[in-house]
């Protein structure tokens, strides 16, 4: 298991756009793969999982990553939350 915390830098926080391309990028990855913010942790292969703890802007999360492919996804997690400006 792999795990990274990221501080949300975007000022709207973790919301629908970055959301769907977080989602879009991982759901490929066949590791189990989950976003924890406030002791609530989520599938991040689901939208309505992660939209339904509505992260805001200077908030840190968690994202962990379990399987045979956890190094590649996580590597993919980072990659989006930069591109997407959610983290830097």
């Amino acid at each position: 298991m792999v795990e990274k915390q990221f501080t949300i830098t975007d000022q709207a926080g973790i919301h629908a756009r970055p959301a769907s391309a977080l989602v879009g990028a991982l759901s490929k990855f066949s590791s189990d793969i989950t976003l924890e913010y406030k002791e609530k942790k989520v599938n991040l292969k689901s939208i309505l999982g992660v939209m339904s703890l509505g992260i805001p802007s200077g908030a840190t999360v968690t994202v962990a990553a379990n399987g045979t492919d956890e190094e590649e996804a996580m590597a993919r997690a980072q990659e989006v939350m930069t591109t997407e400006g959610l983290s830097n």
